[in-house]
């Protein structure tokens, strides 16, 4: 199993030319982190509001 992921992940590994092109990539940490952190606030302050008052 190891092997198979090292081979994997393996820089160019999944194109025919074996390059490595970011070009085509869509960056969603930005999204994915201000959705997570607006999840959390909006978890955490009905229960905040419980326990204070």
């Amino acid at each position: 199993t190891f092997i198979h992921l090292t081979f994997l992940h393996e820089t160019g590994s999944n194109t025919p030319l074996g390059i490595s092109s970011n070009c085509d990539k869509i960056p969603f940490h930005p999204y994915f982190s201000i959705k997570d952190i607006l999840g959390f606030i909006a978890i955490l302050a009905p229960l905040a509001a419980l326990a204070i008052f």
